[in-house]
């Protein structure tokens, strides 16, 4: 099928391609850029569109680098899709890492009809590369898959690892941003050497009801080793939740997020995220409560700080769980966001054991049914996001960790074992006016066991 494109001129010089009536903000020229909703602290560029960020490195760092002369390279590309791969679907490479025999290899991300494929290919020079008769992995019915991401991990420590570590107590990660969900799923397994051939772990769900790195508007991640620290840190990316033409009037279109640290939980079941500790870099006044109690229906302001732009650590404990909701065996169980679009946050299920939901509910946001940013009669995606928190509750508390900064909300439970990530819109709740509270819409007291909220600073020269 033909795709129209045309360029159309905007007001104050703004050029916008335009491709079957979908407007592409990366061509968009911003005279003037709208600061309302504007991050402080993420990183985004100062006006357009952002997808991936990429590096530059020079060979001689104490000249200026302009970018401005180019010369492409005999070699490249290194690798052509052969007939066997969609074209249209090949894409994002992983970091390479180094097998038993010396040579080099990475996965590119595709598919093959609808089964989704991380195609894996091998090089002992880095520069001719060999397609083998295999995928690393696949999984039918999946669609297409992007951003494929494949790296070890320690059993026992929360050190990270070179991509090409081995070992009796390493598990390795796959992860895949499905194209078809817009989510970004992952599982745990071994990585057979001999046979270039990823297992998943038994029990793992490979697929749409598979673990998520993250069950809000994250996308596009990729992670790395940093051995200046010993860590393996995540990149994600948060696209906008608004629409299209008030993207256009803002100037501005995506940010990343802040980077997270990856580690393997203590059960070896899934992985835990964390925010980096450089972020605290950027806390100033630091605002505590402690030993709250909050009876059913109560909400607790939390006072001197700005609420826009916040870092905000919070243990709630309980004294009960005899009013949890029972949980319903018609409800999906690995639809999370469904059932907290229509239920609560805590459930019990059959087998007497506690099901803790986390939820994140855009719908109740200062915008209006119908109401966007920019007032231009379309309404903005506000879907109620969710996951399960796999946390035993015999100590009756749980964290919850939230990165405040204007337009978008990075919130981790327990220690980042679930991790949800939203963009806002407010049009009441800005700057000065936006208020911090603690409430409690359950069927029991809750009590702020300690709840410490710092006001964000600003970095010097970034976002405007």
């Amino acid at each position: 099928m033909a795709r129209r494109v045309r360029v159309v001129r905007l007001r104050g010089g703004a050029n916008v391609a335009e491709m079957g009536g979908a407007r592409h903000l990366q061509s968009v020229t911003a005279f003037d850029v709208k600061q309302v909703h504007r991050t402080g602290y993420h990183f985004q560029p100062p006006k357009n569109w952002i997808n991936g960020p990429k590096l530059c490195c020079s060979s001689r760092p104490s000249r200026r680098i302009y970018l401005r002369e180019w010369v492409k390279p005999d070699n490249n590309p290194m690798i052509v899709a052969d007939g066997e791969v969609n074209k249209t679907a090949f894409r994002d490479p992983t970091t390479a890492w180094m097998g038993k025999d010396g040579d080099w290899r990475i996965t590119i991300g595709g598919r093959r009809f609808d089964t989704g494929m991380a195609f894996l290919y091998k090089s002992n020079d880095f520069l001719h590369w060999t397609k083998v008769k295999h995928p690393l992995h696949s999984v039918n019915g999946t669609g297409n898959w992007e951003c494929p991401d494949f790296f070890p991990v320690q059993v026992n420590g929360n050190d990270g690892l070179d991509a090409s570590a081995t070992g009796p107590d390493v598990k390795y990660v796959f992860k895949v941003s499905l194209d078809v969900t817009r989510y970004e799923y992952y599982t745990i397994g071994t990585y057979n050497s001999e046979e270039d051939k990823y297992i998943p772990d038994k029990g793992m769900i490979d697929g749409w009801n598979g673990l998520r790195l993250d069950y809000g508007n994250f996308y596009a991640s990729k992670s790395f080793f940093d051995p200046s620290k010993n860590r393996r840190i995540l990149w994600g990316w948060a696209n906008e939740s608004d629409t299209t033409d008030n993207d256009v009037e803002k100037g501005w279109a995506g940010i990343q997020l802040i980077p997270r640290t990856v580690v393997l939980d203590p059960n070896g079941k899934q992985l835990n995220l964390w925010p980096v500790d450089e972020v605290e870099a950027q806390r100033g006044k630091l605002v505590e409560l402690a030993n709250r109690e909050m009876n059913k229906g109560e909400k607790i302001e939390v006072i001197g700080i700005t609420a826009a732009q916040a870092d905000v650590d919070v243990t709630f404990t309980f004294r009960s769980l005899d009013k949890a909701e029972p949980f319903d065996p018609s409800w999906d169980r690995y639809d999370g966001q469904k059932i907290c679009s229509q239920r609560g946050q805590q459930l019990k299920a059959e087998d007497n054991k506690h099901l803790v939901l986390m939820c994140s509910d855009a719908s109740r946001s200062t915008l209006k049914d119908g109401e966007t940013s920019m007032k231009d009669g379309k309404d903005a995606y506000r879907p109620s996001f969710a996951g399960f928190v796999d946390i035993d509750l015999k100590d009756m508390k749980i964290g919850l960790r939230s990165l405040i900064d204007n337009s978008v909300v990075e919130s981790f439970a327990e220690g980042g074992k679930t991790c949800i990530t939203s963009r806002v819109y407010p049009t009441l709740a800005i700057h000065d006016k936006a208020h911090l509270y603690a409430f409690n819409n359950g069927t029991e007291p809750v009590r702020i066991e300690s709840l410490s909220a710092w006001t964000m600073v600003k970095p010097v020269n970034m976002n405007g």
